[in-house]
């Protein structure tokens, strides 16, 4: 299995912008045929190092993560996210 982690910061964190942004990512449930396992959430704790949002999906196989990837909904999410992200980091890990 694996396991792809994305962090999201946004260029403007206030409580409408963030929740846009995790509808529009909360959005890809369902359109994904791919996802073994798939969450959004907003961060709840501020501190220096935080970022405003989390996605976590799981899939079988690399060729699986590929395929979200290239998926026309997820190609609009990122266009969309572009728009409003600071930065974002990912880890994609296999587990057993």
């Amino acid at each position: 299995m694996i396991t792809h982690i994305a962090l999201f910061k946004l260029v403007h964190a206030n409580t409408e912008t963030v929740e846009e942004a995790r509808k529009v990512l909360a959005g890809l449930a369902g359109k994904i045929p791919q996802f073994r396992h798939f969450e959004v959430g907003a961060n709840i704790f501020e501190s220096y190092r935080s970022y405003d949002l989390a996605l976590l999906a799981k899939f079988d196989s690399m060729e699986d993560l590929q395929t979200y990837q290239r998926h026309p909904a997820y190609v609009e999410v990122v266009k969309y996210l572009q728009g409003v992200r600071q930065s974002v980091v990912t880890v994609d890990y296999e587990t057993s």
